[in-house]
């Protein structure tokens, strides 16, 4: 196991409990003597430069402020841990009152590492074969823009037409994702360990196909054939805006995104039960 030697945080600037979690994380590295620096969650570059020398980077928010750090993580590999202070916060695996505790178990090595399947995506304007490309922990989603009306799609697994989908949209799923807008959608969950894509319609109009599971070693295309408005969502932390011909693409990214479990750490799928509960009914 890695000594830990320094600890980032990473935060919500907008949410006055964050504030105070990263100030009693800075407090308890201090008296101890633990290296750390903090930093909002959304500075892309802070978090590039001070990566390299990092062990371990806490985020102290929600699935929102989780899913910015991992976008700085892709690029520069140190362990997520998420202390919850969202509503319901499948990402994170401790809450703000478990802070200390975990921080003592950081520290001590009680913690082990998983790794989550990343999402590669590429945007190619009118099908063109140059593109941008972009990462993803969650989800990937094309989908209408903000006028009420549909959009049409062909949606391709490989070099395999799937359908061509009337609809609000597409979501192309991670693991860690699943539970996430695909679920909400009617897509499955999966264990967040595994490696597949979940690709499911949002309000498919008169679709057979509501949700597949796609091996990693598939691409997920999908062109966008008719629409007044359309974008393409990354984790819901940007949105592209898409013309009608314009093609994206999916698939497993390059690198993993590593995790990490606290020693004693609630399972994936009693975490789920409890969550699940606690949403309203």
């Amino acid at each position: 196991m890695t000594v830990v030697t320094r600890i980032g945080f990473a935060y919500n600037p907008t949410n006055d409990a964050a504030d105070e979690l990263r100030d009693r994380a800075e407090g308890w590295c201090s008296v101890r003597g633990l290296a750390h620096w903090a930093a909002p969650s959304g500075e892309f570059e802070t978090l590039l430069r001070e990566l390299p020398t990092t062990d371990i980077l806490v985020v102290l928010g929600g699935d929102g402020t989780f899913l910015r750090a991992a976008r700085a993580v892709s690029e520069v590999d140190v362990p997520l841990l998420g202390v919850n202070l969202g509503k319901v916060g499948f990402l994170s695996k401790v809450e703000a009152d478990g802070l200390e505790g975990v921080l003592a178990q950081i520290a001590a090595g009680e913690y082990s590492v998983d790794e989550r399947m990343s999402l590669r995506g590429l945007v190619r304007p009118a099908g063109r074969a140059a593109g941008s490309a972009f990462f993803a922990l969650n989800d990937v989603v094309v989908a209408r823009g903000s006028l009420a009306r549909v959009v049409r799609l062909d949606v391709s697994i490989g070099p395999s037409h799937l359908a061509t989908f009337i609809a609000d949209g597409l979501i192309v799923a991670s693991p860690t994702g699943s539970t996430g807008y695909s679920f909400s959608a009617g897509g499955p969950i999966l264990d967040p360990i595994s490696q597949n894509l979940v690709v499911t319609p949002i309000a498919g109009y008169l679709s057979a196909i509501r949700s597949v599971v796609v091996s990693p070693t598939q691409t997920v295309t999908a062109r966008v054939v008719e629409a007044d408005e359309a974008l393409v969502s990354i984790d819901g932390r940007e949105d592209i805006a898409l013309s009608v011909g314009d093609v994206v693409e999916v698939s497993a990214g390059p690198n993993a995104i590593r995790f990490v479990e606290p020693a004693g750490a609630i399972p994936f799928w009693d975490l789920l039960r409890r969550k699940v509960e606690l949403l309203p009914s």
